[in-house]
């Protein structure tokens, strides 16, 4: 968006408060274009095709992916930061960013992650998003990371503990002093809540582990499944899905906008400082955010709590478990670019490269550390 068509309290990139490592002004683009491409080129953002959100990569095609997923969300974000006069290069960087330190099997990696590191200080994904963007990639020959901007990392870092923000330094400041991020961080937010909850309803049903009729009892899917049956009373099938899918990410995207308008105007923010002192401004409104609660209920019960989806978490689980233990037990495992890290720190080194494994990575190297067959 144009510099004179950003509104007084967007991030503005040459307002930035810069990189950690100093380089020349970009030429033919802004900061925020630059952390955007960037992150595209990078080999975290390519591995997200081979990691799954709630299905594992081998259980289908079209089911959706950490990719796939974060187009959606950099979707929903620019649009929504159109009408509100907000930076849309910076929501795109942050939206295509706050997933690149996910492990493979979704949260279920996670958890498990987490759990063989809670004695060495714990998994986060945020937190190792920001890591990624920081450190892992390597790519540059004159820093480690991609060398981000400031805004782009603290929107990247949605969740810290104060104990963890205090060795962040800049960009940890802000929970220390409960502070907000920019606007454009929070509806990135926002947007990648909008997207997982209707994708997961698309994926569910697809799936058949879900059906129409158990999601008819959920208030913002009954309303508008109503609506497309008084107008389209012969439609079934998967355009019936995708048309009332389609209608409640419209419904929930337009609500944000006004919702997120109404309280710009009552806490007049002059300036992205006048923001972060604020409260949260990028909101739903009280009924629609109640209605996309409910249905976030429905899907840990009835999606997330499946058998079927339970069965494959746990070996998902025990396949993140074995090999975590197998290096640990043996850091000469790993390969030589992680054995070098795991003299700072093996657990951390170990995470590093858990966490970067695609789904189908992980399988195969659990084979090969532990079926005899393999090599």
């Amino acid at each position: 968006m144009p510099e004179r068509e950003l509104a007084p309290y967007a991030a503005r990139p040459q307002h930035s408060r810069g990189r950690r490592y100093r380089e020349a002004p970009p030429r033919g683009r802004s900061e925020y274009q630059r952390d955007r491409d960037r992150i595209v080129h990078s080999t975290a953002f390519r591995r997200l095709e081979y990691k799954t959100q709630v299905f594992v990569n081998h259980e289908g095609d079209l089911f959706r992916t950490r990719l796939t997923h974060s187009l959606e969300v950099a979707q929903i974000a620019r649009s929504v930061a159109r009408s509100l006069h907000l930076d849309e290069d910076l929501t795109e960087a942050i939206a295509l960013a706050h997933d690149l330190g996910h492990t493979p099997f979704g949260h279920t990696g996670q958890d498990a992650l987490n759990d063989c590191m809670r004695p060495y200080g714990g998994f986060e994904h945020n937190l190792q998003s920001l890591r990624v963007v920081d450190l892992l990639e390597q790519r540059y020959a004159a820093f480690d990371g991609l060398n981000l901007t400031y805004e782009a990392r603290e929107g990247i870092l949605k969740h810290c503990s104060v104990r963890n923000a205090r060795a962040l330094g800049d960009v940890g400041e802000r929970f220390i002093k409960r502070r907000r991020p920019s606007l454009e961080a929070q509806l990135a937010n926002l947007a990648d809540e909008i997207a997982y909850n209707n994708h997961d309803v698309d994926d569910g049903l697809r799936s058949g582990l879900l059906n129409l009729d158990q999601l008819a009892e959920v208030r913002i899917v009954a309303r508008h499944l109503k609506a497309v049956l008084k107008d389209h009373p012969r439609l079934a099938g998967r355009r019936l899905v995708h048309e009332t899918v389609r209608r409640m990410i419209d419904t929930l995207v337009t609500d944000l906008v006004r919702a997120s308008a109404r309280n710009i105007r009552s806490h007049a923010p002059d300036s992205i400082e006048a923001v972060r002192r604020a409260p949260p401004l990028i909101a739903f409104s009280p009924r629609v955010h109640e209605e996309s609660l409910a249905l976030k209920r429905f899907l840990r019960d009835n999606l997330y709590r499946h058998y079927r989806v339970v069965r494959m978490s746990a070996k998902a689980r025990r396949v993140v478990v074995d090999l975590f233990g197998a290096l640990a037990s043996d850091i000469r495992l790993l390969p030589p670019e992680f054995q070098a890290r795991a003299h700072d720190s093996a657990p951390r080194a170990i995470a590093d490269y858990i966490a970067g494994m695609t789904d189908r990575y992980a399988i195969l190297e659990h084979r090969r550390l532990f079926s005899i067959e393999e090599t």
